[in-house]
C-alpha cells in the first residue's frame, strides 16, 4: 500500500509539472503585434516588414501591423519601441543594421547597445548593393573599374544615398582596400542618387538592384560588382567584391529586434515563426524578384551578424571620417 501511494504521488508530480510550467507562460500573443520600421514606406526594410507581417498574422492568430517611424536614422523608432511599454513582446523593430552600426557614429543620442538595450530576435533576410557605372565611362567590368579609377586619381565621382549610408561606407571601404581615389557626392536617398547616375551627373554609384534594374535592362547603366560575400542569384554573372577583396561583405541585413526585458517566450515564438515564414514559396519568389535573400536565422546567429557588421561599419566610418553630432 505504501509503495502504491508513493507511485501515485510520483505520477501526480510528473503530470503536474508541465501543467505548472504551462500556467506560468501566458498565452502569446494576446493582442496585435507592432513592427516598427525606422524608415518611410517603400524602402527595403519596409518592404520586408510588410511581407513578413502579412504572413505572421496568418500564423500567430493576431494582427501584425507595420508602424513607420522615420527620423534620426533609427533613434525615433527606438524611442517608439521604448514607449510601447511594457516590453511584453507585442512591439518589435524591423530594420537594417545601420541603426545599430552607423547611427551611433553620427548621432550622440543613439546611446543604445545591442544585448543591453536592444535584443536580436531573428535575421529575416539579406540583400546586396551594387557598384554601378554610367556608360560614358566605358567601364564594363569590375577589373576595368579598378584600372580606370587608378589611372586618373580624383577624376571620377560616385553617388550615394547620403553621408553615413551603407552605400557610402561600402565604397569608402573599397577605396581603402584597393587604394582608389574617388570623390563622394552624397544625395538624399536613392530617389536622388539613381537619377544622378542615369543622368551622368556622377560616373559611378552604389545602389540596390531593384532601383537600377530597369535602367540596366535598357543599357543605361552597367553593373560591376556586389558588396555581398557571394554572388547574387539574381545577377550571377556579376562578381562579388569579396572575390577581389577577401572577406568584404557590406550586404544589408534585415532583422527583428526587441526591447530589453522582452520575455524569452516571445522572442522564441517570433524567431520560430520568422524561420517558417521565410520558407513560404510565394514570399521567396517575391524576395528573389527584389534581390532579397531569405535567411530566417535565430537570435544567436543574428547577434553574430550584428557584431560583424558593427565592426566593419566602425572601421569604414573611421576611414570616411564620420563625426557624431
Amino acid at each position: 500500500m505504501h509503495r502504491r501511494v508513493l507511485s501515485a504521488l510520483a505520477l501526480a508530480t510528473l503530470v503536474a509539472t508541465p501543467l505548472t510550467v504551462q500556467a506560468q507562460t501566458p498565452a502569446y500573443p494576446s493582442k496585435p503585434i507592432k513592427l516598427i520600421v525606422p524608415y518611410a514606406p517603400g524602402g527595403l526594410p519596409d518592404t520586408v516588414a510588410r511581407e513578413v507581417a502579412q504572413r505572421l498574422t496568418e500564423r500567430v492568430g493576431q494582427s501584425v501591423v507595420v508602424d513607420n517611424r522615420p527620423g534620426g536614422n533609427g533613434v525615433v523608432a527606438y524611442q517608439s519601441l521604448l514607449q510601447s511599454s511594457p516590453a511584453d513582446g507585442h512591439a518589435f523593430i524591423v530594420s537594417d543594421g545601420s541603426m545599430l552600426s552607423i547611427t551611433p557614429l553620427l548621432n550622440k543620442s543613439a546611446n543604445y547597445q545591442v544585448g543591453k538595450d536592444i535584443l536580436p530576435v531573428a535575421l529575416i533576410a539579406r540583400s546586396p548593393l551594387f557598384i554601378v557605372a554610367h556608360p560614358k565611362v566605358n567601364v564594363n567590368t569590375f577589373e576595368e573599374f579598378i584600372s580606370t579609377v587608378k589611372a586618373k586619381p580624383g577624376a571620377y565621382t560616385y553617388g550615394s544615398s547620403g553621408i553615413g549610408s551603407t552605400h557610402q561606407l561600402t565604397m569608402e571601404a573599397l577605396k581603402h582596400a584597393l587604394n582608389l581615389d574617388l570623390r563622394h557626392v552624397p544625395y538624399r536617398g536613392s530617389g536622388q542618387s539613381t537619377p544622378a547616375l542615369v543622368g551622368g551627373q556622377v560616373e559611378f554609384s552604389v545602389a540596390a538592384l531593384p532601383s537600377m534594374l530597369g535602367f540596366y535592362n535598357n543599357g543605361q547603366v552597367k553593373l560591376l560588382a556586389s558588396n555581398a560575400s557571394t554572388r547574387s542569384s539574381q545577377a550571377p554573372t556579376v562578381p562579388a567584391i569579396a572575390e577581389t577583396v577577401p572577406g568584404f561583405d557590406f550586404s544589408v541585413a534585415i532583422g527583428v529586434m526587441a526591447a530589453a526585458g522582452t520575455p524569452q517566450y516571445a522572442i522564441d515564438r517570433i524567431s520560430k515563426e520568422i524561420a517558417e515564414v521565410v520558407k513560404n514559396p510565394d514570399l521567396t519568389r517575391k524576395f528573389q524578384t527584389a534581390v532579397i535573400d531569405p535567411v530566417g536565422a535565430g537570435p544567436v546567429e543574428y547577434g553574430k551578424v550584428i557584431a560583424r557588421e558593427n565592426e566593419a561599419m566602425a572601421k569604414a566610418g573611421k576611414i570616411a571620417d564620420l563625426k557624431a553630432e
